[in-house]
């Protein structure tokens, strides 16, 4: 299973930072990733890292503002975001891939956590 923690409310221009521990199954040899959701709108691509944590990609809107990280032997995840804007604001899920690659459509994910509110404020 896939937990993820980290979200909440901050004004714009502010940061936080989620995190993604894997339980039960171990995903050390899994790329892992963030997507997130907004209302009304479909799960898109924020970042995934490969298993290595040598190898990361990143959606255009997030570039330079948000960097995800690998820790703990491989099986936490986080998602450090910073100078955040109001559109940034969706549910966050966290993700295993089905290879070991830094994988950026959801097809290329098998395993789900539940999700975290982010929500910034203009």
């Amino acid at each position: 299973q896939l937990q993820a923690s980290g979200g909440g409310l901050v004004q714009a221009g502010g940061s936080l930072r989620l995190s993604c521990a894997a339980s039960g199954r171990i995903f050390s040899n899994n790329g892992m990733g963030w997507f997130r959701q907004a209302p009304g709108k479909e799960r898109e691509f924020v970042a995934a890292i490969n298993w290595r944590g040598d190898t990361t990609n990143y959606a255009d809107p997030v570039k330079g503002r948000f960097t995800i990280s690998r820790e703990y032997a491989k099986t936490t995840v986080a998602l450090q975001m910073n100078s955040l804007r109001p559109e940034d604001t969706a549910i966050y899920y966290c993700a295993a891939a089905r290879s070991s690659a830094a994988a950026t459509t959801t097809r290329g994910y098998a395993s789900w956590g539940q999700g975290t509110q982010v929500t910034v404020s203009s």
